[in-house]
């Protein structure tokens, strides 16, 4: 098979959507691999690592578009690669459908064929290929809401883990899956005084049982959230509905319960966002403020740490984009469940449930 890696070219998306290590995996089995220029520099691998592994590469991005049968990158195609998805090609990339309608539409209307990483499962219905990003932007999440509790951020200047004679800031985390525990650890690891909030019983009971002392648990409520809000410093928005839209979970009017320059960081943005004034912000312009709350939305925040989020995000995955060039989609998703799940738009027709229902009476499927 022909692949193609393409250079990112979202705001200040940094990652690649493979190392040269698993190019040179494709390789060795057979296949031929097109990498951009310059795709791989700003995640630490330059254009010589690549040909080092017998890539070949290819000047611009509209070209490796046209040679490749599958393309393999990180985030969705904007709108300036819409026109270049062909009919009959395979795009394997995080998608996000359900929020973006406008890229829904253009994916359906290029005939290519989506797979998306956010929607593969393994049996057990974990999601392997969202799980690395998930751990490095639950980790960030923290690491950026404690930047912008800084005065000169626009924050209240509130140090996460306090000083000895002073109080630690109070993080609430909403979502206690693989964004909320990985936030809950980073900032239970800073001193802060932290509570992580689901609706799953089962998983408070493991949060309890494995997360430091400093750490505590609560059911998830819009009157438990209200109650907590008057005093907590940082939020950090960490809900998942697989393929779906985020719920909202702090609305307009909950804002003025929140001490101004409070600071919401919603890693659901990618779905919609989990608070009701959410909306995409980039590593360029990171936050702006709503009734003196600071809101920190950037769609690919583990692109500020490509080196690590390439190299993380091609472990999970390779194994499949090998299953996919040895085998062709059909076969290997016809083979492998848990990779078929991943297929969202097939022959221009929306075939995951949550991304169908999202779009119900919006887009003719």
């Amino acid at each position: 098979m022909i692949i193609g890696v393409p250079k990112e070219i979202k705001n200040n998306e940094n990652r690649v959507g493979l190392t040269p290590a698993g190019v040179r995996e494709l390789i060795q089995r057979g296949h031929t691999v097109y990498v951009q220029y310059t795709a791989g520099e700003n995640s630490g691998f330059p254009d010589m690592m690549y040909e080092a592994v017998g890539a070949r590469l290819l000047p611009a991005i509209e070209d490796v578009y046209r040679i490749a049968e599958m393309i393999v990158k990180v985030k969705e195609p904007i709108e300036a690669e819409y026109s270049l998805a062909r009919e009959g090609q395979l795009l394997f990339t995080y998608f996000h459908f359900a929020s973006e309608e406008k890229l829904t539409r253009a994916m359906m209307a290029s005939g290519a064929t989506c797979l998306a990483y956010e929607t593969v499962e393994t049996p057990d219905r974990s999601l392997p290929l969202l799980i690395p990003m998930s751990e490095v932007a639950g980790r960030m999440s923290v690491q950026e809401g404690a930047r912008f509790l800084e005065k000169p951020q626009g924050g209240k200047g509130i140090l996460l883990g306090g000083v000895p004679g002073v109080k630690p800031a109070k993080v609430l985390v909403l979502g206690g899956g693989v964004v909320g525990y990985h936030a809950a650890l980073l900032a239970a690891g800073a001193g802060a005084d932290v509570t992580i909030a689901d609706i799953s019983l089962p998983r408070l009971r493991y949060l309890d049982e494995v997360m430091p002392a400093n750490v505590k648990t609560l059911y998830s409520s819009a009157h438990t959230i209200e109650q907590e809000l008057p005093v907590t410093d940082l939020v950090i928005g960490a809900v998942l509905i697989p393929g779906a839209k985020a719920p909202h979970l702090i609305t307009r009017d909950m804002l003025k319960l929140m001490q101004k320059g409070a600071v919401l960081v919603d890693v659901a943005i990618d779905q919609g966002g989990c608070f009701e004034t959410s909306h995409l912000t980039t590593h360029a312009e990171p936050t702006y403020e709503v009734s003196g709350i600071v809101h920190y939305c950037v769609a690919n925040i583990p692109g500020a740490v490509p080196q690590t989020s390439t190299l993380a995000l091609t472990h999970a995955t390779l194994p499949y984009v090998l299953k996919l060039a040895d085998k062709g989609w059909r076969q290997a998703c016809a083979e492998d469940k848990g990779l078929a799940s991943g297929l969202n738009i097939v022959d221009g027709r929306i075939v995951y449930p949550g991304v169908a229902e999202a779009f119900k009476g919006i887009i003719e499927n």
